[in-house]
């Protein structure tokens, strides 16, 4: 099977209400909150070092049987700069997709850098969805 880097759009950052121990690298995120900036329609964002995806991502990537990653509650915000250039953007609700695999193994990794690292099947699903701003390169073992 064939893995990648996948890079998601970086549609905001970590919101004020999020709760991480900064003391260890990647910092370890216990209550995550996701400030929008702006959003490209893709079903997976970013904010290092955690990941979204829409509840439609989630429950194509749970029925599909790919390893690898769980799912948690995220609260959603929009910054100050989402409200004043897209007031009227409603964004659709999102869930945490929390990584528990390994890279170039499971179908959902995080490489030594800290990178996500998926399987072949988990970018044919999520691309069949919406993910048109990632950087995807090939992940060599």
């Amino acid at each position: 099977m064939h893995y990648f880097y996948i890079e998601p759009e970086v549609a905001g950052g970590l919101g004020p209400n999020t709760v991480r121990d900064r003391s260890v690298h990647p910092p370890i995120v216990s209550h995550l909150n996701y400030e929008f900036d702006g959003w490209p329609d893709d079903v997976l964002v970013e904010a290092f070092p955690s990941f979204i995806v829409t509840p439609d991502a989630m429950d194509k990537l749970l029925e599909s049987g790919l390893t690898g990653a769980r799912f948690a509650n995220v609260e959603i915000s929009k910054s100050g700069e989402f409200e004043d250039f897209y007031p009227d953007t409603q964004l659709p609700r999102f869930v945490w997709l929390q990584i528990t695999g390994r890279p170039g193994r499971d179908d959902f990794g995080l490489a030594a850098d800290h990178r996500l690292v998926i399987s072949e099947r988990a970018l044919d699903v999520l691309k069949g969805l919406q993910l048109t701003h990632a950087l995807i390169e090939p992940f060599g073992n």
